[in-house]
């Protein structure tokens, strides 16, 4: 159950250009989701990113709050939080941190990166495994997603081919973590807010307890120029669950609707 949760919760979420300063997103951005299964509510998710103070530095601050609702939320109760704090300069975490609270279950990791000690690799200290060394420039699950939106799409954007891979190193829960996104198709999504124009992704997923095949899980970021996450669905073996962007403000530009 925890681990499709955490699931779940990094699924909502899914940068330089030649200024320094990304230009897909921006501090301000906020994006409010709703978790369903099936024609039940379940949980809630946002998605905010903010400028924040960190080692007297000005970073940007991007939070990942998800937790349970309603009668899921008395069977089960969930609250999970992740932050990462992030260089605007270089778009790499400085520091992030997961805070988890399932049920009885809780976890909390703190990890800081220094990307400049080396020259060939980043040093990671975890307060829970201690020090590691990982690939230059490595990122956290959440900077991975705005590196994925301003560095990414605008460059493959009008060249992606159905079964394209896209692959993104990460570092979470203290290990590396590949994030494999594989294009599928260009199509339109219904939100609250009207049709939006989408490209959709499946991550490649690991099958086994909670998934039959690799493509069980689906991605759309809007087709504009601000690439935002706006559903996730999952289908697993007890039905489908999906995520909806519910409400956004704060977008570098505007959200193109289609009427």
């Amino acid at each position: 159950m925890r681990k499709f949760i955490n699931i779940i919760l990094l699924a909502t979420l899914f940068g330089l250009n030649s200024a320094g300063q990304p230009i897909t997103y921006k501090p301000g951005e906020t994006i409010r989701y709703t978790i369903n299964y099936g024609l039940i509510s379940a949980g809630e998710a946002t998605l905010e990113l903010k400028t924040r103070q960190y080692g007297g530095a000005t970073v940007w601050h991007s939070k990942l709050t998800g937790k349970t609702t309603g009668m899921v939320d008395a069977f089960f109760k969930v609250l999970d939080v992740y932050e990462s704090y992030i260089d605007p300069a270089t778009e790499l975490p400085v520091f992030t941190i997961r805070n988890i609270r399932e049920g009885r279950y809780r976890k909390y990791n703190e990890v800081a990166f220094d990307h400049r000690t080396r020259s060939d690799s980043t040093i990671l200290t975890s307060d829970l495994t201690g020090i590691h060394i990982a690939e230059k420039g490595i990122l956290d699950i959440l900077s991975c997603f705005y590196h994925f939106r301003d560095n990414i799409m605008p460059l493959k954007k009008n060249s992606l081919k159905a079964g394209d891979m896209i692959t993104i190193n990460t570092w979470f829960t203290d290990e590396l973590f590949p994030v494999r996104l594989k294009y599928v198709t260009t199509e339109d999504v219904k939100t609250k807010a009207g049709k939006i124009r989408c490209y959709k992704f499946n991550p490649v997923t690991e099958t086994g307890r909670l998934f039959e095949t690799e493509e069980d899980v689906s991605f759309w970021f809007s087709a504009d120029n601000n690439y935002l996450p706006v559903k996730i669905r999952f289908d697993i073996f007890v039905g489908a669950f999906t995520v909806e962007m519910d409400s956004y403000k704060g977008t570098a530009f505007p959200l193109e609707i289609k009427k």
